[in-house]
């Protein structure tokens, strides 16, 4: 058994519902194809349909188990609503509701405007406002109980960093709401907990936050202790034990897995501190190209 290999026995997710924004690609993806493997009933959610069908199909093929699609911008609470609703008549009330859907990228915070500010902030704090209200509300009115929130944030969340300050003030809003809700929903029988994951690389988060060869010229993996960036296995582990029933007397929780990342450089994209004017206009450049 390797740091690699898949944690929770067999069926630990069997039969329960639950939704991944952001779930066609990236991480997303890969936390619902091993939640499909353990049994669950998952149902993915962006903007993009055409990504969404593409990705519950391959799911699908590789576990056997049915992976729902549904189009959502979670921006707009009218479409969460329908996204509930349909998650609903098909299956019944989730169990689970990950957030996972967010946008970022690197600047100077003097280049941005307010639209990029508002970009960032409407995805990853509106969004997921939109999301746990919608969901959150539906649970207490039917008095559903053993129901969890599990939210991706960072570390960044609570120590800031440079170059990325949209993303960390919407980041610190997710996390101050997830231990506010750990404490106020608790009584209804919803936790609430988040993960805080480092350097977990996927084509294309990566291409957008540090395009071209930008992330080998940083030399991004030398701010992590352990020197390597960490493997999808080992988040879908932690987050498949964070919404099983194994974890049920956690709450209020953030766990960090980041290879110490955070500890050895507060403010993880500090180090971009290093990049001159001229870098910044190509970075510009290739961010732009890359969306």
């Amino acid at each position: 058994m390797s740091h690699t290999s898949p944690m929770l026995p067999e069926g630990a997710l069997q039969d329960k519902i639950i939704l991944v924004t952001g779930g066609g690609s990236g991480l997303g993806k890969s936390m619902t194809t091993y939640f499909s493997k353990l049994g669950a009933k998952v149902a993915i959610s962006s903007r993009k349909m055409e990504r969404l069908e593409k990705a519950a199909k391959e799911i699908s093929d590789e576990t056997g188990n049915e992976v729902f699609p549904f189009a959502c911008d979670i921006r707009d609470y009218a479409q969460v609503e329908a996204l509930r609703d349909a998650i609903q008549d098909k299956w019944g009330s989730p169990d689970v509701v990950l957030n996972n859907a967010a946008g970022n990228f690197i600047s100077p915070t003097e280049r941005l405007s307010a639209n990029a500010f508002d970009a960032i902030i409407d995805i990853v704090l509106k969004g997921t406002k939109n999301v746990t209200l919608a969901f959150g509300k539906k649970w207490i009115a039917e008095k559903a109980t053993d129901r969890v929130f599990l939210n991706i944030v960072t570390t960044y969340a609570w120590t800031g960093s440079s170059y990325v300050v949209p993303s960390a003030m919407a980041k610190a809003g997710v996390l101050a709401m997830t231990r506010s809700l750990a404490i106020e929903w608790a009584k209804y029988g919803i936790r609430s907990n988040a993960i805080a994951p480092g350097p977990f690389p996927t084509e294309g988060a990566w291409a957008r936050l540090l395009p071209g060869d930008t992330s080998e010229k940083l030399n991004v993996v030398n701010q992590i202790p352990l020197r390597r960036s960490g493997e999808h296995q080992e988040l879908n582990n932690l987050a498949a034990y964070m919404v099983s029933p194994f974890s049920r007397y956690m709450n209020g929780e953030v766990v960090t897995l980041d290879g110490g990342e955070w500890l050895q450089d507060a403010g993880q994209l500090n180090f971009l501190e290093a990049v001159s004017e001229q870098e910044w206009d190509m970075l510009e450049k290739l961010t732009k190209s890359a969306k």
